[in-house]
């Protein structure tokens, strides 16, 4: 039986045992740690800009950001809808409403046109928006210039969803870095790991230091417990963390390898008749954490992404539909939306790849070849 081909599987870079290692000889087998502190350190120093706090998901993440920002029962939070419901259920959690906007086509992610025009509908409405929830998409960098335009406008804090987007740039600033606040993940198929785990990133170091007391059940300082906050158990363990400190530093190496792949399905399957690729527009650059295509029946003589799923799977090659929009799961049904199209599109016809970092040439040449037998 073939070894199966995973579409983002955990690449570990050697030097991570050390780091685990040290914590088990220090008996420091908890949350926070030496490895925690110089986990947040390296992240600071790669981003170039804003406080880190390491926490036990990016999902925890974007709820201190919530939190943050002021959100509470009742009041009103644009997300992107095409998405993973990561982005949007940390808004449920504070009882809040989440308010979907559509995909722009140039990157899939917010379309800042139709951004505007919800807030203008929910301020009419007597709702303004507490906060925008914008997602770089599969890596690829949001139009964050007119999405902060906007943004400031209507003086609405921004949470930027750079879960899938670490080592990826827009106009050569780290991505997690636009927003009041960043979310980034380091789930066990994200670009780097931990196993499982996230940082939440500021610009103001006071809002960080906060939500590390929050992520710590809130616990004042005191002999004895005492607590005037709510708090949550939403800190990362010094375990993870060595993991996250060996990981980081290969991180370079890991975008170099997704970027490759991307190449690799671009060069070998773009000359298919209604295959295409979403292009880097100027000014950005994607860590391509995920290859994605999409399939137009219209122009492939009726093969369609699940055509090409289900063929790559027959081999026990993992591939996956894009994300379902939010807008679309059964779970936010009532939600507000404001759609043009674009994100069911995309669903219909889009597949992501194979894409791991330790992916080797002969199972992408594999991958391919199969995907090209389907057009002779």
């Amino acid at each position: 039986m073939s070894e199966k081909i995973w579409l983002s599987s955990p690449h570990m870079g050697g030097t991570e045992q050390s780091f685990v290692t040290t914590a088990f000889e220090t008996n420091w087998i908890a949350p926070l740690g030496t490895n925690v502190d110089g986990f947040e350190q390296d992240l600071e120093q790669f981003l170039k800009e804003g406080d880190v706090a390491a926490l036990s998901s990016g999902t925890a993440a974007l709820h201190l950001a919530l939190i943050q920002s002021g959100v509470s029962a009742g009041d009103e939070v644009i997300c992107q809808s095409m998405t993973f419901s990561a982005s949007a259920n940390p808004i449920a959690y504070q009882g809040a409403i989440p308010v979907f906007v559509d995909s722009e086509r140039d990157t899939w992610n917010m379309d800042p046109v139709l951004l505007e025009q919800a807030i203008k509908e929910r301020i009419a409405k007597g709702k303004k928006p507490k906060a925008i929830i914008p997602v770089h998409l599969y890596g690829m960098p949001a139009k964050m210039n007119e999405i902060l335009a906007v943004a400031a406008e209507y003086e609405i804090p921004v949470i930027e969803d750079a879960a899938e987007a670490l080592g990826s740039w827009y106009h050569d600033k780290a991505c997690g870095t636009f927003g009041d606040f960043g979310v980034l993940s380091f789930n066990g198929n994200k670009i780097i790991t931990t196993s499982g785990g996230g940082a939440l990133v500021g610009k103001d170091k006071a809002a960080i230091a906060k939500s590390r007391f929050l992520a710590s059940q809130a616990r004042d300082p005191a002999p004895h417990y005492e607590h005037t906050h709510i708090g949550y158990n939403y800190r990362m363990s010094n375990i993870c963390a060595g993991i996250g400190r060996g990981q980081m530093e290969v991180l370079g190496k890991r975008v170099e390898q997704r970027r490759s792949n991307y190449q690799h399905y671009l060069r070998t399957l773009s000359d298919l008749p209604g295959v295409s690729f979403v292009a880097e527009p100027a000014g950005s650059f994607s860590n391509r954490w995920l290859s994605t295509v999409l399939i137009d029946p219209a122009q492939s003589n009726g093969i369609t992404r699940e055509t090409i799923r289900l063929a790559l799977e027959k081999h026990i090659i993992e591939s996956r539909p894009l994300w379902k929009p939010m807008h679309l799961q059964p779970v936010f049904a009532s939600a507000p939306a404001y759609v043009n199209g674009v994100s069911e599109a995309l669903f219909e016809n889009g597949l992501c790849l194979p894409s791991g970092s330790n992916l080797t040439q002969a199972q992408l040449q594999q991958t391919t070849d199969i995907i090209r037998s389907l057009w002779k």
